[in-house]
């Protein structure tokens, strides 16, 4: 039955050789996990009903994945997005997490119907290489910055804004030794190094008391502080609109860029083409809209997938086996609590010295797309430049994104070099320029 499901003859692949590619990509994923609810509960949504959520989402999307386009590519809450989410949506523009969660399901319910109709590769296509890269990396440097914040490493300086923190503090010290063991793991390709990073620093922290054990297994935390909360009337407003466009174009840009990844990574591209790509993505775009009905942010394939495909996972029987250890997951909530909880500093500072490491590690591997921006071309290099600075310097995705856009627009505009420049990008710079007129 298995085999005529998943085609695993015809693939090439047997049962065990999945099990073993779910399994890793799993490990290699799972830190989502831990960082999830310690990034959104900080917009002050619950704790365990988001990482309840979590887990279900990607065990939902993850199933979709496999029965409608039968691809081992396994799907989670996006890093970067639940940044946006929260730093981007809720804590710069005060917006509150029900809004936000309305925003990111009318974004997901939009990528649904361009997935149906086909209509994504032109708002795709729309946006220059170059800024998708830009905008890649402008992420990965505020995540970078989010977490030598959250590990102590980097604080709040009068003079500079920012400076460097007490390195003799045992959460700084946790946080250095964190980011050594991960990095030493994935220098020698170690299999879920993230992973067993966060794992270890637990240890080490439980072993500092910095971390208390409050058990390892228990009945899975309530849903209903989440569940269904998101307030969809209220982000239909002018106010909303670039946060639902910055929404939906960053799920499209992860979506298609890492299908296009794993794709060749697995050997699924013929011809230049990913067969199935129109129910890849609705697989994508379903899992954002039963995410936000749960109560976590954007759900997107995960690019650690990869992992797996190495292994030898080639169908859709890999992503079940991920999606199990999703749900297995509910049941150490515990375990979840005691490493994504935030330590109390004598300073007043509430710093999460075992998730910070992840996030600057994530950071690095993001800021890997740098080197496919156009630098020699000015009306390129600028404009990206601005795009992944500025995202760094407001700690906001969406001043980064509109940076972008607008100078793109200007600098190929007065150097005649307009026609590059796909009419939607022309649209969306003018409406940025007049939020910030009007909205600002």
């Amino acid at each position: 039955m298995l085999n005529r499901l998943f085609k695993l003859k015809q693939t090439g692949t047997n049962i065990r050789t999945e099990i073993i590619g779910g399994i890793t990509t799993f490990m290699t994923m799972s830190y989502i996990i831990f960082v999830q609810p310690a990034v959104l509960s900080q917009a002050g949504m619950d704790f365990g009903a988001v990482m309840l959520a979590t887990c279900l989402a990607s065990a939902l999307a993850t199933i979709l994945m496999a029965f409608l386009a039968n691809y081992p590519i396994a799907l989670a809450p996006a890093m970067g997005h639940n940044f946006y989410f929260v730093f981007g949506i809720c804590l710069a523009l005060g917006v509150p997490w029900q809004v936000a969660l309305g925003a990111n399901f009318i974004s997901g319910f939009v990528f649904v119907i361009l997935a149906l109709f086909g209509l994504r590769a032109m708002l795709l296509n729309a946006v220059p290489s170059s800024l998708k890269n830009a905008i890649a990396v402008g992420i990965g440097l505020l995540i970078a910055l989010i977490g030598f914040e959250w590990s102590g490493i980097v604080v709040a300086n009068p003079g500079t804004l920012i400076g460097l923190g007490n390195l003799r503090s045992q959460p700084v010290i946790l946080s250095i030794l964190g980011i050594i063991i991960i990095s030493i793991m994935i220098v020698k390709k170690i299999k879920g190094a993230i992973l067993i990073g966060i794992i270890i620093s637990a240890f080490i922290g439980w072993l500092m008391g910095i971390v208390k054990f409050a058990g390892l297994v228990s009945l899975p935390p309530s849903i209903n502080p989440t569940l269904f909360k998101l307030d969809i009337s209220s982000a239909l407003t002018l106010k909303i609109l670039p946060v639902i466009f910055i929404l939906f174009f960053l799920d499209l840009f992860d979506t298609v860029g890492t299908l296009i990844g794993v794709g060749q990574e697995g050997g699924f591209i013929k011809e230049g083409k990913l067969p199935r790509a129109r129910r890849a993505l609705l697989s994508d775009a379903l899992g954002t809209v039963a995410g936000t009905c749960l109560g976590t942010s954007t759900v997107t394939s995960y690019i650690e997938s990869a992992t797996g495909i190495s292994q030898g996972a080639r169908t859709g029987l890999s992503n079940l086996v991920t999606a199990l250890l999703f749900l297995l997951s509910i049941f150490f909530f515990p375990v979840v609590k005691m490493i994504g909880g935030g330590y109390a500093t004598e300073a007043g500072l509430t710093l999460y010295p075992i998730i910070a490491p992840a996030l600057i590690i994530v950071g690095c591997i993001m800021l890997k797309n740098v080197v496919k921006v156009q630098w020699n071309d000015y009306t390129e290099a600028i404009p990206c430049f601005l795009t992944l600075t500025t995202m760094a310097f407001t700690f906001s995705i969406t001043e980064g994104i509109a940076f972008g856009f607008i100078s793109y627009a200007f600098l190929k505009l007065v150097s005649g070099r307009f026609k590059e420049v796909h009419w939607i990008i022309y649209l969306f710079a003018f409406l940025f320029l007049l939020r910030y007129i009007f909205l600002k």
